[in-house]
């Protein structure tokens, strides 16, 4: 078990430089807002609009009551939605980032970024056989362009399950899957590491809200997470299946919530104040020690990787600080250090 909990340490000597964050803020204008997170002044979104006008916009916000927060829903219907009105065998309701993104939400070679986000499947969802894909990694340029890197995909099965899908080149494996009926009805978070390389890691956690529940969990090191020719790597999310069986299918409605992309650069344009900061031991089991801290830092907190905060402490300018956490589980934690107008965050592990 210690081994496996070193093995998440991998990434604890990186800084997190970038992040960017989309929540519903309430009904109306939930393109708008999409769109000025995503993709300014063009269009990351990707609905079935354009042959249901009808409905309205198939991205709407509303109140949930578990997480006391507004959310997005996305709406398909099995028709008349299609896929853009360009295929009609298949039909999509995704939202995503591309060329007109900004640099911090294209992954690039050399990059680890961390996509975390949360959704919610009905307790009557329904799959089909082919694929209901909800989430990609999808890299963009090259020949290879057209094969997602990795996916999330529910199927119709005996049981249903959720799938991990994985292509190096045009050839998609299973990495890992698992039944799906822990997830209906249910709030999930979803945390996904990955450093783009064609040495690469990955990594990726599914907890369930209501019990801490982890669901799904896989990490792989030394995998090929770049593509020839390839320009950068997107996210999506959404509900993308296909209707090759539409009997099988019904109306859904997908919950999401909380998406965040945090992105760590290589440490050789990191500024070096930041970069002196030092975390000790890693891992650590009762007492962790911050040193060589900036004066502007004011703050540290230290998350789970299901985004709960589970430390918060007040830090007086310039000084060394030692943080108990022989009381937090074993685990791999993200430390934020929040200064007055930038922040950096480590990973640690915690092995008791």
């Amino acid at each position: 078990m210690k081994n496996i909990l070193l093995l998440l340490c991998l990434f604890a000597s990186q800084s997190l430089f970038a992040q960017v964050q989309l929540d519903a803020d309430g009904p109306g204008g939930t393109y708008a807002l999409i769109t000025s997170v995503l993709a300014p002044g063009h269009n990351p979104i990707e609905a079935p609009d354009c042959n249901h006008g009808a409905f309205g916009d198939h991205i709407d916000e509303v109140f949930d009551s578990v997480l006391n927060a507004f959310v997005f829903r996305f709406h398909i219907h099995t028709s008349p939605d299609n896929d853009r009105c360009i295929n009609f065998d298949r039909q999509r309701n995704e939202i995503k980032s591309y060329d007109q993104s900004p640099d911090n939400l294209l992954g690039v070679d050399g990059e680890t970024v961390r996509y975390s986000w949360k959704f919610k499947l009905d307790a009557g969802f329904q799959s089909s056989s082919s694929f209901t894909h909800i989430h990609q990694l999808k890299s963009v340029g090259g020949s290879l362009a057209s094969m997602p890197m990795y996916t999330l995909t529910t199927r119709k099965s005996s049981p249903d399950r959720i799938e991990l899908r994985y292509a190096e080149t045009d050839n998609q494996i299973t990495l890992k899957q698992t039944d799906l009926a822990p997830f209906l009805g249910e709030w999930v978070s979803v945390t996904e590491t990955i450093q783009y390389g064609t040495s690469g890691t990955y990594e990726i956690e599914m907890v369930r809200l209501s019990d801490s529940t982890v669901l799904l969990a896989h990490s792989e090191t030394h995998i090929v997470n770049w593509r020839p020719g390839a320009d950068f790597v997107r996210p999506k999310w959404g509900i993308y299946r296909s209707l090759n069986q539409v009997q099988d299918l019904r109306d859904e409605a997908v919950l999401f919530a909380n998406f965040e992309v945090d992105e760590w650069v290589a440490s050789s344009v990191q500024d070096a104040k930041w970069l002196d900061i030092q975390l000790l031991p890693n891992p650590v089991s009762e007492v962790l020690k911050i040193q060589r801290l900036p004066h502007s830092i004011h703050q540290v907190m230290i998350f789970g990787l299901d985004g709960k905060l589970v430390l918060k402490q007040s830090v007086k300018a310039g000084s060394d600080i030692s943080l108990n956490v022989s009381g937090i589980p074993n685990g791999t934690y993200l430390v934020h250090l929040l200064g007055d107008q930038s922040h950096t965050s480590r990973k640690i592990c915690i092995i008791h």
